[in-house]
């Protein structure tokens, strides 16, 4: 999330109109993240989430509206889009296309523990089984194509050992993205960013950690199951320091994964070389807003180095799911 478009508050009061939310109280703007324009939103009648899409086109926001609310319906504890009096939820605002969305309680937890990556891996598997049933077809828009094309725009910037990683690896995602065990991986639309800062927790009254929610859906997409949960490891269950696997987190995660949904032996095959997808996702994405970045009122930018030890360290080695 992050301010590139700003926001007067009597724009955002005109906006509000169209909808039976009562009237504007609060909003500000939300610096963490990359993508689009984000304000917490408070009226008379609750908090929300308003987002203005900087990058994706009007016609292809329903099938991420259309995610979160299958999600929400069917249980899963995620932002709810939000429909105005002529039941659209999507709309524009400052010459944007233009959501609001429900808005859950919880902190994100940056340094978690097996107790909250037990809890990440019993959702994931939920909503994995929850979103088979979801027609939108759109593929992970950082899948492999994106990456091939991604990939010459970041090399100029990069050092020798840099770029003879990142050739000699994009070589090998290609070849396994054609491959048969590749094409016998289930999938359905899958979240794809489940990162620490995309969950949120609250604290029950035993004081445990009590998962609140999942937010921030706008890099899902159809994709395997297997690229999902392996986003969620790199990120969840690691040392920042070294991009190395935690033992106890890493099998918190995908033990509770597992019980929810077993998986499959193609997926077990498949878990060393997802890694890696998901290392080079990631490192790619942050060479290219590092290098190539857009101007924005807010904005955090996150460190491409940290994906390249964890990129690093999947070549060298990764433990077999328990």
């Amino acid at each position: 999330m992050a301010v590139f478009t700003p926001v007067s508050r009597e724009s955002l009061a005109h906006w509000l109109e169209r909808y039976d939310l009562g009237e504007l109280r609060e909003f500000e703007g939300i610096a963490s993240g990359i993508e689009n324009s984000n304000f917490f939103v408070t009226t008379s009648s609750g908090r929300f989430v308003l987002t203005l899409f900087e990058r994706l086109g009007y016609d292809e926001l329903p099938f991420y509206l259309g995610l979160m609310h299958h999600l929400a319906a069917r249980g899963i504890p995620c932002p709810d889009p939000v429909a105005d009096r002529q039941g659209a939820s999507l709309g524009w605002l400052e010459g944007k296309p233009a959501a609001l969305v429900t808005r859950l309680a919880g902190q994100a937890v940056m340094r978690p523990g097996p107790a909250h990556c037990a809890q990440v891996g019993a959702l994931l598997a939920r909503m994995h089984r929850a979103a088979l049933g979801y027609a939108g077809n759109l593929p992970n828009p950082r899948g492999i194509d994106w990456k091939t094309g991604a990939a010459p725009e970041v090399l100029p910037f990069l050092d020798r050992d840099q770029s003879l990683l990142l050739t000699d690896e994009l070589a090998r995602q290609r070849a396994f993205a054609a491959s048969a065990v590749r094409a016998a991986l289930p999938a359905s639309a899958v979240h794809a960013d489940l990162f620490r800062d995309n969950v949120l927790f609250e604290t029950a009254p035993d004081g445990s950690p009590q998962l609140g929610g999942v937010i921030d859906f706008y890099f899902a997409g159809v994709d395997s199951w297997m690229f999902d949960f392996a986003v969620a490891a790199n990120d969840w269950c690691i040392d920042d320091a070294t991009g190395d696997f935690d033992a106890a987190r890493l099998q918190a995660l995908a033990l509770a994964y597992a019980r929810a949904r077993p998986l499959l032996a193609a997926e077990r095959t498949a878990w060393p070389m997802m890694l890696r997808a998901a290392a080079l996702r990631f490192w790619l994405s942050r060479l290219h807003d590092l290098h190539l970045p857009r101007p924005a009122e807010l904005v955090t930018p996150k460190d491409p180095a940290h994906f390249e030890r964890i990129l690093r360290a999947r070549r060298l080695g990764v433990p077999p799911l328990p």
